[in-house]
């Protein structure tokens, strides 16, 4: 039950470091990502007006996508945010390695600075992912299941941010002040669905499963399946995702035949490990096709994986079921 006292993210943070489900570092963490977040969601609300931030700056980050204005700048507010925080390290899908911060921290922080930057010209709703692990000096390579905490702020018609410590999913809106407000809103991903994000232009290229899983879904009432369902696909995860934790629903970014996504696409560290514990935490599921997302130890920062995610039923169907 949500304590009525605790309307805004620096009281809930508070109140579950008192029950001790976060340490006073975790809680700087993720006030300093919600900080450096307002200052992303106002430099995006710019773009066109003087300075072209979906302009490609001709560099390719350390996954080689070309890189946008707002991706670099995002990078920066997040990694100057981090440093008042005190936490050990921060990883961003941007640069090649980790960056050191703080040798008497003892976190790590992995970040999506700008998920979804290829919308940003196009005015559609981008994002900031993140993830908290421990962090003890001797690895940057650990299972999802090492979270201590994550979420992801999208930057839409309302700037939100949903996060997870382990104790369920909260939902927060940006007010007119600048702080971010609790939702009245029990985050719960419906165990059943009627909807599924996937990218059909790529439909030649999918592994038959998949094409065969698709069809049964477009085929309607009249199909094995039994009923409607409508097909979304915003190209950015976290506005997918959202649409996923709102009414249910299945996301897929499936392994398939071309090169370079043979062993998928989306990065284990900074993109399916969080949303994975987000899913999980609301009541969903999220695999790689075969294997729980959260069970996969990366081996090297910028691994891709293939990641289905989103109403249990249906995850349970295609992932299980193959």
């Amino acid at each position: 039950m949500k304590s009525q006292s605790a309307f805004f993210l620096s009281d809930y943070l508070g109140q579950q470091e008192f029950e001790g489900h976060i340490s006073s570092e975790g809680c700087r963490a993720i006030l300093a990502l919600a900080s450096a977040s307002v200052k992303i969601a106002a430099l995006s609300r710019q773009n066109g007006l003087g300075e072209h931030l979906g302009a490609v700056l001709g560099d390719e980050n350390a996954d080689g996508d070309e890189q946008k204005a707002l991706d670099v700048a995002a990078d920066e507010h997040i990694e100057n945010a981090l440093r008042t925080a005190s936490v050990a390290a921060y990883l961003s899908e941007e640069r090649e390695g980790a960056v050191m911060l703080s040798d008497k921290g003892s976190l790590l922080v992995a970040c999506d600075p700008l998920d979804g930057s290829s919308n940003i010209d196009t005015n559609l709703t981008v994002g900031t992912i993140f993830s908290l692990l421990p962090f003890d000096g001797s690895t940057l390579l650990m299972a999802g299941d090492m979270q201590m905490a994550s979420g992801f702020f999208a930057y839409g018609p309302q700037t939100t941010l949903l996060l997870t410590i382990g104790q369920g999913v909260e939902a927060f809106c940006l007010d007119d002040s600048g702080d971010y407000r609790r939702m009245d809103w029990q985050v719960a991903i419906p165990r059943t669905a009627s909807e599924f994000a996937i990218n059909a232009s790529n439909s030649r290229h999918w592994q038959a499963e998949i094409s065969d899983y698709i069809s049964d879904l477009l085929a309607g009432k009249i199909g094995p399946r039994g009923k409607n369902f409508n097909m979304r696909w915003a190209g950015s995860l976290v506005a997918d995702a959202f649409r996923i934790f709102r009414r249910g629903g299945i996301f897929l970014y499936p392994s398939d035949q071309r090169d370079g996504y043979e062993k998928g696409r989306l990065r284990l560290v900074y993109e399916a490990h969080p949303i994975a514990f987000l899913v999980e935490q609301a009541g969903g599921l999220a695999y790689d096709g075969q294997v729980r997302i959260l069970e996969i130890t990366p081996d090297e920062l910028h691994q891709r994986v293939p990641l289905i995610f989103g109403s249990s039923d249906e995850v349970d169907l295609i992932c299980k079921g193959a």
